[in-house]
């Protein structure tokens, strides 16, 4: 039996844990390097995150269920 390579999710530089998608536009979101914006109430039946821009459209607000929508990640540095 062989040792093979970790291959799929499993490898060591999967970026899965940090990429969130914006739910207006679709913008992939690296939470690392941009801005993201969450609703706490509807982030888990939703997956409601915003990208920084269609967060100040939406006026900090979220569709659903018209919460405030807090800051999820900052930008480094």
């Amino acid at each position: 039996m062989s040792v093979g390579k970790v291959k799929g999710i499993n490898t060591h530089g999967h970026l899965g844990w940090v990429m969130k998608k914006c739910r207006i536009c679709g913008k992939h979101l690296d939470v690392t390097r941009n801005i993201v914006y969450k609703c706490p109430n509807c982030e888990k039946k939703y997956d409601a995150y915003f990208c920084e821009s269609d967060a100040k459209v939406l006026h900090y607000r979220c569709p659903y269920c018209h919460g405030q929508l807090v800051l999820f990640s900052e930008k480094p540095g």
